[in-house]
């Protein structure tokens, strides 16, 4: 074609400015466009993300009849670690505060907690314990090897007299494990009555010649510790009989009924509860024991610097050991359906890998708010299955396993859970309430979810309502609905427990990083009782008259 005419140039430079006209706005309209998707997009991710999750929940505050034994909240203390020595024990001349040779602080800080029982000295170092090793002068007690943990020497400086001062201090009931595994009859024998004998024999005065002059009253009485394994590795058939035999000759004196505990399952073996419910007169043991810990055998994990992962399966496998112990529960109440025979749950809690640098044999591990979620979760449950499950011991007191306490020289500190147990006391010997949740929320995680909420409640002897409550979503808030019915409580008290991380935890460095802090986050009207749970969170709420 040959030269555009004056017209046709025009033409086609008013459609160039037309064309980038339109192109602008056709760009500023893409732009518009994506900008408003991305804002809608993010206001409802952000919605998503911050919305709580909801449950609903009616509480029957005037039908309860099972009262939750304070028992259910008994510690247990092994000669493993540090748990004695420097954690309760530091002996009358150390510059560490003490009295008779415990320490003041520890003392203290259990009292506050209003421990009602403790177990030892062990555990499987209960079965290679040689009682009469731990009395008299400690100068001429003869030491030992504890074969089971660390393979450390034992000077023994720490037995009988120094366990039931212990308890004195802490006003509480001792439950002490006889030696089924490598001791005998008579042996087990001559210290029930060297504790409980008030009269005129040779181990009540052998009793006195070591400086008590009155017994001391036992009361519970466990007959072998973990039998099927380190107690003896037995069958359940012929631990039955042992067990008859041994408890045939641990007497009641005086006033004095002992409470005789027989040594029951590990986990989920089943067997093991049907033999011994069968073989076992049920008149001759007032409790079966159980042990079963929150791990993976093979594959423990650490106790901080877990990811999400190892969150929702540690409390997976909490939450599964419910319907272990219903099965169990399920088999006594076929053989006692009267329930004479109390379910002992005397070891229970979080097993991990020890903290770096530590003494394997030693089992030291950190407490975060994970575990503090353990304690809650497994601490309702027991409340709620109290017709049967009168005591429970958490594994363990003091730097070992689920430790409540801290010791490290003349510092202590508490970790998560102790804060659990310290919010959970106001359940000790009050009336369980009946809990009925109408809708719960779950927290999902890859292809798996757990119910997000744990609850129980109880109303106390002065007619005050007690709720604890858990919600393990890691990030999620909770809000909770509950119908409080036969109830007319107009005031509201609280306390949370919770954390930015889900391995926070205390140290020596910061001692009080997590602890308890007041509830604000609930409203009580016309008997509907609502209230704000933060992400992964405990929670304590007490409603009055």
């Amino acid at each position: 074609m040959g030269k555009e005419s004056s017209v046709m140039k025009q033409y086609h430079v008013k459609c160039i400015k037309i064309n980038k006209i339109s192109t602008m706005k056709l760009n500023r309209l893409h732009v518009f466009l994506a900008a408003g998707l991305f804002l809608t997009f993010s206001f409802a991710y952000g919605q998503a993300d911050k919305q709580s999750l909801s449950a609903k929940m009616v509480i029957n505050a005037d039908l309860g009849k099972d009262v939750i034994s304070r028992h259910i909240y008994g510690h247990f203390s092994e000669h493993l670690g540090h748990c004695i020595y420097g954690g309760y024990w530091v002996g009358e001349d150390s510059e560490i505060p003490n009295t008779n040779g415990i320490r003041n602080d520890v003392v203290e800080a259990l009292k506050k907690i209003n421990i009602p029982n403790l177990r030892w000295p062990g555990g499987c170092f209960a079965d290679e314990y040689h009682w009469m090793d731990g009395i008299g002068p400690r100068s001429e007690r003869p030491k030992m090897v504890n074969t089971h943990w660390g393979g450390v020497t034992e000077d023994n400086s720490f037995g009988t007299h120094e366990f039931l001062e212990l308890c004195r201090q802490l006003n509480t009931e001792p439950y002490i494990c006889g030696n089924v595994g490598s001791g005998t009859v008579e042996e087990m024998s001559k210290w029930v009555e060297y504790i409980n004998f008030d009269g005129i024999s040779p181990m009540a005065e052998m009793r006195k010649k070591n400086g008590q002059e009155k017994p001391w009253g036992v009361k519970y009485w466990a007959v072998g510790n973990e039998n099927w394994g380190c107690g003896g590795n037995m069958t359940p058939e012929f631990y039955a009989d042992q067990y008859r035999r041994y408890a045939t000759f641990c007497r009641n004196y005086g006033g004095n009924n002992l409470l005789k505990v027989a040594g029951g399952a590990n986990v989920d073996d089943y067997n093991w509860t049907e033999v011994l419910m069968k073989k076992i007169p049920h008149w001759q043991m007032w409790g079966l024991s159980l042990h079963h810990y929150t791990t993976d055998w093979w594959n423990k994990g650490p106790a901080t610097g877990f990811p999400e992962s190892r969150y929702f399966d540690v409390l997976d496998r909490c939450l599964k050991i419910e319907k272990v112990l219903d099965r169990h529960i399920n088999i006594m109440d076929k053989y006692d359906p009267e329930k004479r025979v109390a379910l002992v749950f005397d070891e229970w809690g979080t097993w991990y890998d020890v903290e770096p640098g530590t003494n394997p044999g030693f089992l030291f591990q950190q407490n975060t708010i994970r575990d503090a979620l353990v304690a809650g979760i497994s601490l309702n449950y027991m409340n709620q299955r109290c017709d049967r499950i009168k005591m429970a011991n958490i594994a363990q007191t003091i730097n070992v396993l689920q430790a409540l306490i801290f010791t490290k020289d003349d510092k202590m500190l508490l970790t998560p859970t102790y804060h659990v147990f310290d919010m959970y006391k106001v359940h000790q010997d009050a009336t369980l309430l009946p809990v009925n949740v109408l809708q719960n929320s779950y927290y999902e995680y890859e292809k798996s979810k757990l119910p997000a909420l744990s609850v129980s409640a109880s109303k106390d002897k002065n007619g005050a309502v007690h709720l604890t409550i858990t919600n393990l979503h890691p990030s999620k808030k909770l809000t909770l609905n509950a119908e409080i019915r036969g109830s007319n409580g107009s005031s509201l008290n609280g306390m949370l427990l919770t954390a930015e991380t889900m391995d926070a935890c205390n140290t020596f460095e910061n001692p009080e990083h997590v602890k308890p802090v007041k509830f604000n986050g609930a409203t009580l009207k016309n008997n509907i009782l609502t209230a704000e749970l933060p992400a992964k969170s405990v929670v304590m709420i007490e409603i009055k008259q």
